[in-house]
């Protein structure tokens, strides 16, 4: 290629900066003969390479825009052929209320029965041995449910984002972000795992000043043990939910965060459940189980880490990606620690089975969204770069939910899901005769109540966090979702509580809420 200064003016096609020249430049005015190869010698007989633009060129751009069902009307080919047109970013979302909604009730809706699953297990083991002499366990079941935005729903906004925007398009693409990610994440699983124990641990002390060494590596092991397993089985989910969503022309931005909740509300806390228990019942003929179960897992750790640094995707969230999922870890263990006074009190502890119902929704919905902002804004540019998409302020709640841009259109439509949707899982609830509270009408609008204030802060912080974020050149699909569904687990934890002790304050014996 030559290095004239002249031809410094190019375009980037495929990852190759190129020079091109316009379709109508290689033919003859009667578009019957093309123009020989002589005709693009330079002054000096040095050949100039070229690149032809015809429509095949933006084949990618249509591919992401079907991908991520955009009006049929939209195409990237234009009838300009002039030398200086830059190349065209891809088109923003111009999804209905109606496809977005479609989309993501049936995900929706899964995720809520897999919590609801989760909220009846949880129901149950509270009766446990393990989880009434090692109460520490309740402060482990936020912050191990919260993985699933820590870590699978970071991992899924990821991946989706990557395949929207076309590096996935390749095996050899394909290979190299599963095998990164997949390491990725066991690296952080058994890290926020082992840390997770530590907050239950100084939580658990805290209150009663009681500390015992074999339940701490008890609950090390539990944990570790735990966040490992269940991170594998549904990073492997996901990557195969994402590959299936790009084949059939769904947007995975709408499917994929839902689906990983789904399962990992009731694999994590199965998982959590059983090994807690299978360790508990160890505990005193063979003390050594527990011990060597923490130094297996942790031995692991240099594995994963040299597998990930291998690839530039995952490198960079290996060495800057730690903040957000430790942060949000505390906090989840603050909601794990509300849990634990509420549900130790025997007037409360119907609130068990509905804790992992309403966390699970509101964090749902509001990694939806906020895997829906990147993306598109990684449609305009990188993170970092000023642009019209990005603005840096604090947006106002109108323009949040009532502007006529499409991320405001699909809060109005994940808003709009909370409620029927809690009342069928209330209802499947209700039909299994889970929990220990009967759902009266007071009942059901302190719930809902709850419920839509949760959805409705998290939606707004959402709108700001992602911009923020992207302002300061983050990567939101790496940092919003870990802090989004922490404060959702927090802030629906904490109102599902208030709820219950409003109820009990003001005597609504009809709900037998502490039966």
């Amino acid at each position: 290629m030559s290095s004239k200064p002249e031809q410094k003016d190019s375009h980037q096609a495929n990852g190759a900066v190129l020079p091109t020249v316009p379709m109508n430049c290689l033919a003859s005015p009667d578009r019957g003969q093309l123009v020989e190869p002589s005709d693009f010698l330079g002054p000096d007989g040095v050949g100039v390479e070229v690149v032809v633009l015809e429509s095949r060129a933006n084949a990618k751009g249509v591919r992401e825009e079907d991908a991520l069902l955009e009006n049929g009307s939209q195409s990237n080919e234009s009838d300009d052929t002039s030398t200086d047109r830059g190349p065209e970013p891809a088109s923003p979302l111009k999804e209905t209320s109606f496809s977005i909604g479609l989309q993501v009730l049936f995900p929706f809706l899964l995720a809520g029965f897999g919590t609801v699953a989760a909220g009846m297990v949880l129901d149950i083991v509270q009766h446990w041995d393990v989880f009434k002499y090692v109460t520490e366990v309740f402060i482990l079941v936020p912050a191990l449910l919260g993985l699933k935005g820590n870590l699978e729903m970071t991992l899924a906004s990821r991946l989706s984002t990557a395949a929207n925007i076309g590096q996935m398009d390749t095996p050899k693409e394909l290979w190299k972000m599963i095998t990164g990610n997949m390491a990725l994440i066991q690296v952080q699983a058994t890290v926020v795992g082992f840390l997770a124990s530590i907050a239950a641990v100084i939580f658990g002390w805290i209150p009663d000043g009681h500390f015992s060494l074999d339940h701490a590596v008890l609950l090390c092991a539990s944990s570790v043990a735990t966040a490992f397993i269940a991170s594998l089985v549904l990073g492997m989910i996901m990557i195969g939910v994402i590959i299936g969503s790009r084949k059939m022309g769904i947007n995975p931005d709408n499917v994929a965060t839902p689906i990983a909740a789904s399962l990992g509300d009731l694999i994590t806390l199965a998982l959590l459940s059983g090994i807690s228990w299978g360790l508990y019942k160890e505990l005193e003929s063979k003390a050594y189980v527990n011990p060597l179960v923490c130094a297996f897992f942790i031995a692991l750790l240099p594995i994963w880490i040299i597998i990930a640094k291998k690839n530039a995707a995952t490198r960079e969230v290996l060495y800057s990606g730690w903040e957000p999922v430790i942060i949000a870890m505390a906090i989840s263990s603050v909601g794990g620690l509300i849990l634990d006074r509420t549900v130790s009190d025997p007037n409360f502890a119907g609130m068990a089975v509905f804790t992992p119902v309403i966390n699970g929704v509101g964090g749902n919905l509001v990694a939806v969204q906020a895997s829906r902002i990147s993306t598109y804004l990684h449609m305009s540019g990188m993170p970092g770069e000023s642009s019209e998409t990005a603005p840096r302020k604090c947006p106002s709640p109108c323009s949040t939910f009532f502007s006529s841009d499409v991320n405001s259109r699909s809060a109005r439509v994940l808003f709009l899901l909370v409620v029927p949707g809690h009342l069928v899982f209330l209802y499947t609830i209700s039909s299994m005769q889970g929990g220990h509270t009967t759902l009266t009408l007071i009942f059901i609008v302190f719930y809902m109540t709850a419920a839509l204030l949760q959805v409705l802060i998290l939606l707004y912080i959402a709108d700001w966090m992602v911009h923020w974020m992207w302002g300061r050149d983050l990567d939101p699909d790496n940092f919003s979702i870990p802090y989004l569904t922490a404060l959702g687990d927090l802030i629906g934890t904490g109102l599902l509580a208030l709820s219950f002790h409003i109820l009990w304050l003001i005597g609504d014996r009809d709900s037998d809420v502490g039966d």
